[in-house]
This record gives C-alpha cells, structure tokens and sequence, in this order.
C-alpha cells in the first residue's frame, strides 16, 4: 500500500512522526506537511503567490504552504507515485463537533477525498496529549477494516482518539458530529504602540453531546468514528424553499 500523509501541526509534529514510524511497516510512505503550524487553516489554497517545498529525502516535504496545499501538491506530481490512502495527522488535540470546520486536519484529507482518494483524519484528545502511539496503533489494527469497508469517495473518516494508555480505551463508537457553544468573548488589548489588538476567544464547551455523537463516545474513553462529506447543501430544506409562491420579481419566474 502507498501511504500518504500530512497534517496541519508541521512536518517536525510529534504526532505526524509517530504515525509514520507505525505505518512504516504496513506499506510506502510519502510525507506533504507544512513548514510551520497550520492548526486552523481549514481548507485555504495558496493561489496568489508560489509555493515552496523543501525536500528531506525521498517523498519526504515540507512545504511553505497550507494542509491542502500539501495534499494537492503531492498528489498532483510532487510525489513520485499516486497514494492508496491519505492519512492526516496525528493532530495535537481534537477534531470533534464544529471543530471540523476550521480544522487543517480534516482539510489535508478532505483535499485527499477532492482528489478522489480514500482519506482519513486522525486526532488524539486530551490535555496533555502523552499517548500519541495509542492513535497510532488504532490506526494500524483499523488498515484491514478500512480495505473492506464501502465508502463513498464524498466522505473521509474523521477519527478521534482519547488521550490515555491503549490498553483503556473501551472500544469503538460511529458516530456523528456533536456541536460546541458559541465561543469566549474576544479579548480587546493593546500593543506596544497602543494600538488596538484582538485576540479570538477560546473554543465553546461541548452543547450537543449525547449518546450518538463524537463528545459522548470520548468521554466514555471510545474511538470516535465519524463519515464526513464536503456536501453543505441542506437537502431538508431545499423543496420547502421551492414551493414559497412570489408575486414579484425573480421569485416569480421560479421553474
């Protein structure tokens, strides 16, 4: 199997060279990860100025670009072969709920499943984010798992993994996206030359976290296993906006 992997914590990440050293043994791998931190990016292109990438070996690059910029790159001719799989991470922290909208995690294998290959995002969840080989080997034991199973080439599989010894974890959950609480206030302050600065406020508590979603299976020291799709369109809503008569303007012409 070839292998490719990225992140969005940087090529020298501990969790990305955890996972490699692991998955050395399963097939070839190839390494597209950002120069620098990139927690955050989401799914930004670099499209107004070149791209550099520095070699550190055969398939091995760190690129001055974002998690999808290393994807797209790689895959569309920097590597020297066309992946089997695209595996992102092992993210410093988690991926859960509304935090897949902005992740770069997510993002690297969402631009893997763009390009039509089989694409998975991993992140370990804790506070002080210890057992990085604990990620790994699930990763490793879900290879022959993941062979088998029929996924739509409009998904990727985000998983996420608590932060404790292997031996703890009490199995493996499918599940779907929780949703957090709006976000801390903004911090108003002030730089060197009193000029107004502005810090973004910390991440919302979990809101939605029942049984059933990505917060409630790591609380109960589970895998999270969820199918993501790129498709934001609200197909619940869409006939009901259709059958809203108008008596005026566009509305009118509606088909």
């Amino acid at each position: 199997m070839k292998i490719l992997l990225s992140n969005d914590d940087g090529f020298d990440a501990t969790g990305l060279k955890v996972l490699k050293e692991a998955l050395v043994s399963i097939g070839q791998i190839a390494v597209a990860a950002p120069s620098t931190n990139c927690s955050g990016f989401s799914n930004a292109l670099t499209l107004r100025k070149p791209i550099r990438a520095h070699c550190h070996g055969e398939n091995h690059y760190s690129i001055e670009g974002t998690p999808a910029d290393c994807v797209h790159l790689a895959v569309n001719g920097m590597i020297d072969f066309v992946p089997d799989l695209v595996v992102s991470g092992i993210n410093h922290g988690s991926n859960l709920g509304d935090d897949t909208i902005y992740s770069g995690t997510v993002a690297a294998a969402l631009e893997g499943r763009f390009l039509r290959l089989p694409s998975i995002a991993v992140s370990l969840v804790g506070e002080r984010l210890e057992y990085f080989d604990t990620a790994a080997r699930v990763i490793v034991e879900l290879f022959d798992w993941m062979r088998n199973v029929a996924i739509s080439d409009l998904c990727l599989l985000n998983i996420n993994v608590p932060d404790i010894p292997y031996d703890h974890l009490q199995g493996i959950e499918f599940t779907c996206c929780g949703k957090r609480d709006h976000s801390e206030p903004i911090r108003l302050e002030t730089d060197q030359n009193e000029l107004k600065i502005y810090q973004i406020g910390k991440i919302g508590a979990p809101r939605d976290n029942g049984p059933g979603t990505d917060f409630y299976a790591i609380s109960r020291q589970r895998v999270s296993i969820t199918p993501l799709t790129h498709d934001m369109t609200h197909h619940g809503i869409l006939d009901s906006l259709k059958s809203v008569n108008s008596q005026s303007g566009l509305l009118a012409r509606l088909p």
